[in-house]
């Protein structure tokens, strides 16, 4: 249960971290750019804060990823798109579509099917070597083709490529930050820096930073989002198959109920992707709204 509550704790937390940043980006009216912009946002402690709210995330999913497999931990960090979707009304106070709510309650349900049904379990610390070569070569190369394969075409196909290869690139780097927090609690700090999958954590994560940058910048969002939050937790599921042992109930009907939650919560989240409000821009009458405020 508890990598359970640090799981949705870091969906939280990347929710606040977004929305804040975001919000520091937009606020200054001159709307600078280049290093104007960078130097404004080295002084703004909003957007500070958010990028300590990221820190905090990033604790919160490696102790989740101790404590619980990884087939549990990132299928639960889907709910980050619907916390997100809770901050937008309360926070920014925008308009938020009644399918909208529909799918994101599609989305928690088909994944509380998951989770309850399937009963990920199993799991050790210890992959083999030749299981981390087989799974980083074909991670790797799954993320350099469909990297190269973005360099042309339209910008829908290019936030395809680009949104599979970072969800690929961050389920693989799920599977390395539960490797060194494991480590970190049998050998301590200074064992650690011994070990190749801290540093493994280091290079997977720029890795996925600026591929998931490049999947959303200046291309549509309604395409790159689903495939970023849909990818990771599949590609997480067979890591951990493969790397960790994990394993699910052995039982056909249950598991053709686990695979049906699990359709659900991509269907409700590739919906709640095109039904949510395309920007974080505030909507004039809610915000105006003493009652909103008040709340």
């Amino acid at each position: 249960m508890w990598g359970i509550v640090f799981a949705l704790l870091a969906a939280l937390s990347n929710a606040i971290s977004v929305i804040t940043r975001h919000i520091a980006s937009t606020a200054d009216p001159h709307h600078p750019t280049g290093r104007r912009l960078i130097g404004y946002l080295l002084h703004n402690s909003r957007w500070l804060a958010g990028w300590a709210v990221q820190a905090a995330a990033f604790v919160f999913q490696a102790v989740a990823l101790h404590l619980s497999p990884v087939s549990v931990v990132q299928p639960l960090l889907v709910t980050e798109l619907v916390l997100a979707l809770v901050l937008r009304r309360l926070w920014i106070h925008q308009a938020i579509a009644g399918a909208a709510w529909t799918a994101a309650a599609a989305t928690c349900a088909g994944l509380a099917v998951f989770i309850v049904a399937a009963e990920p379990r199993g799991g050790h610390s210890g992959p083999a070597t030749a299981h981390w070569t087989v799974a980083i070569v074909a991670c790797g190369a799954v993320a350099a083709v469909l990297t190269v394969l973005a360099r042309g075409g339209s910008p829908a196909r290019q936030a395809a490529l680009l949104g599979t290869a970072a969800g690929v690139t961050w389920a693989l780097e799920a599977a390395f930050i539960k490797t060194m927090t494991d480590n970190l609690t049998q050998v301590g700090v200074a064992g650690t820096f011994a070990r190749w999958p801290v540093y493994a954590v280091a290079v997977g994560g720029l890795a996925g930073v600026f591929l998931e940058q490049a999947a959303l910048q200046d291309k549509p969002l309604r395409v790159s989002q689903p495939l970023l939050v849909i990818i990771d937790p599949v590609v997480s599921i067979a890591l951990s198959v493969w790397l960790f042992d994990e394993y699910f109930v052995v039982n056909a009907g249950v598991l053709a109920a686990a695979a049906a939650g699990f359709f659900v919560m991509c269907a409700g989240v590739v919906v709640l992707s095109q039904t949510a409000p395309p920007t974080l821009q505030a909507d004039a009458n809610l915000a105006k709204s003493p009652r909103v405020r008040s709340g």
